[in-house]
């Protein structure tokens, strides 16, 4: 099974202290930064762009970014958040009407390629060439591009159905994750969490960090029997 990997939401960082902020959480055993892009269009909220992440590119060296692209038309900004830095080019199938060839362009720019589904969306919008072709599904488990929301638990069975699906595949969750729901979310599947609050805010992010992994490593072990 594939290993757990835990992704900050930078989106619950200090803007102010970007760098400073990712750094702290690579510091404290994170691998990726889960970087929110939001267009205005595909969701109503506007975050930041490829020339931030840019910016967080060469002030954080050696960094993963697991760039989540809330946008209408993914296809046009792949160029520029490769350029930027970007590890990981996450789209929306729904904002997409050719997946297959969004992902054969992320692959060009030697990013890897993740396909999200939001909360009203099912699994098996992700057909099985798009799931094969990719390296990553992520499924929402809140409404992408706002922000305050709690966790929607109707969201974890398409965790299992992929999971079911893709056995070796990289299965993220975006949304309301935490020391609280974490336990769902890892049971279902998901080897790849994203948790914003629960981490930034945490007194000790090392510690919520280290309890997140090692409760997915455990779910994890369960699989493999």
């Amino acid at each position: 099974m594939p290993r757990a990997i835990i992704s900050p939401s930078v989106l619950a960082s200090d803007f102010g202290q970007l760098s400073a902020e990712c750094k702290r959480m690579i510091k404290g055993g994170a691998e990726w930064l889960h970087m929110d892009v939001m267009d205005g269009h595909f969701v109503p909220n506007i975050s930041m762009g490829a020339p931030i992440l840019s910016c967080v590119y060469k002030g954080v060296p050696g960094i993963f970014m697991d760039c989540h692209m809330m946008v209408a038309e993914p296809e046009k900004w792949v160029n520029d958040i490769a350029d930027a830095g970007g590890s990981l080019y996450c789209f929306h199938i729904e904002a997409t009407s050719d997946a297959i060839s969004l992902i054969n362009a992320i692959h060009a720019r030697n990013m890897k390629a993740g396909v999200a589904i939001s909360p009203d969306t099912p699994s098996t919008a992700i057909t099985d060439e798009i799931g094969t072709a990719a390296d990553m599904l992520l499924v929402m488990t809140v409404y992408p591009g706002r922000g305050g929301q709690k966790f929607i638990e109707r969201c974890v069975p398409k965790v299992a159905e992929l999971r079911a699906r893709f056995p070796e595949k990289d299965i993220e969750v975006d949304g309301g994750v935490g020391p609280k729901t974490i336990d769902v979310c890892a049971d279902a599947g998901s080897n790849v969490i994203v948790a914003g609050t629960a981490i930034f805010n945490a007194p000790n992010p090392e510690d919520v960090i280290t309890s997140l992994k090692a409760t997915v490593n455990t779910a994890q072990a369960r699989f493999s029997k």
